[in-house]
């Protein structure tokens, strides 16, 4: 991927609200902040109305899709993807940010000296749990990351560079590089992703990494796999190979209850009730603020 930024990199977010849109239970906010000099994220922030505060937050990001946070969000695509708009409405305050290369992030990431996609969308990621954290109505302690497909392994591989992220939910997010079309990383090595794997690691046996390692670097901090038996993407046989290698390492740390893996029989999608499913659990690993502890902040947003 590159290396992970430094300081070089943490330009102030200088937030810029475009507009503001009432979705019946939250209010969702367009905005774009700067993730590192000179580049701007567009983003959806979703906030929920008479808030019980300090609220948990969470990254909601997008599959491959030209509608980018928009899907996530609730405001274009597919119904079954829109986890962000169903995390507000159950209380959470959201985040989706385009990818870069899809929606309104029209970046050419290489000419801007990365590497790859991939660390940019991290880079892009860790500052907006800055700008998350910047909100009074957020609880600093209780933010997590949900994402299907492109989403689902952006947010694990963001995960596992800040450990500000509690709690991750990936559906049809990876499979192991040896399972992944028979170890053909084509895929992998495009330009959405990381061209390095064309040049210096063509082969699953010559990846620095696979998922298991992925994961482990997330323990133990609690993850959420949702992986379909019929995804003709991540092959099922290569998730459940990770898992089992990524469940010896929370074993170690005593941690085994924090590694959930579930494999709803369908295609690659997100079904309604395994949808639900993943965002129940993650209202288990951050649930509301204790009563003693509520104040309702209606308050306007200011940056």
């Amino acid at each position: 991927m590159g290396p992970f930024p430094g300081r070089e990199k943490r330009a102030p977010l200088d937030v810029r609200v475009e507009r503001e849109e009432d979705a019946g239970p939250f209010v969702r906010r367009k905005l774009t902040y700067q993730s590192a000099p000179g580049e701007r994220v567009p983003a959806w922030l979703l906030m929920p109305k008479g808030l019980r505060c300090p609220a948990p937050a969470v990254l909601a990001l997008h599959q491959t899709t030209p509608h980018g946070k928009d899907e996530a969000a609730g405001v274009a695509g597919k119904r079954d993807l829109m986890v962000g708009s169903e995390l507000a409405e159950r209380g959470f305050v959201v985040l989706a940010p385009d990818y870069p290369t899809l929606g309104e992030h029209r970046i050419d990431v290489y000419s801007r000296g990365w590497q790859s996609a991939s660390m940019k969308a991290v880079w892009d990621n860790v500052r907006g749990i800055d700008l998350l954290q910047t909100l009074p109505q957020v609880d600093r302690r209780r933010i997590g990351a949900i994402g299907h497909s492109l989403g689902g392994h952006n947010a694990l591989f963001t995960a596992a560079f800040d450990t500000r992220i509690r709690c991750v939910v990936t559906n049809c997010g990876f499979t192991a590089f040896a399972r992944y079309y028979g170890g053909n990383l084509a895929g992998w090595a495009g330009p959405r992703y990381m061209p390095r794997i064309r040049s210096d690691f063509p082969t699953p046996d010559r990846m620095p990494f696979d998922f298991d390692d992925v994961l482990a670097a997330i323990a133990p901090r609690a993850v959420y796999v949702s992986a379909p038996l019929r995804d003709d993407n991540f092959d099922v046989q290569g998730v459940r190979e990770v898992v089992d290698r990524a469940a010896a390492v929370f074993r170690r740390m005593g941690a085994s209850r924090q590694l959930q893996a579930v494999y709803p029989d369908c295609a690659h999608e997100w079904p309604d009730a395994e949808r639900r499913a993943a965002c129940e659990w993650m209202e288990a690993q951050l649930p509301p603020a204790p009563p003693g502890a509520v104040r309702t902040v209606e308050e306007e947003w200011r940056w």
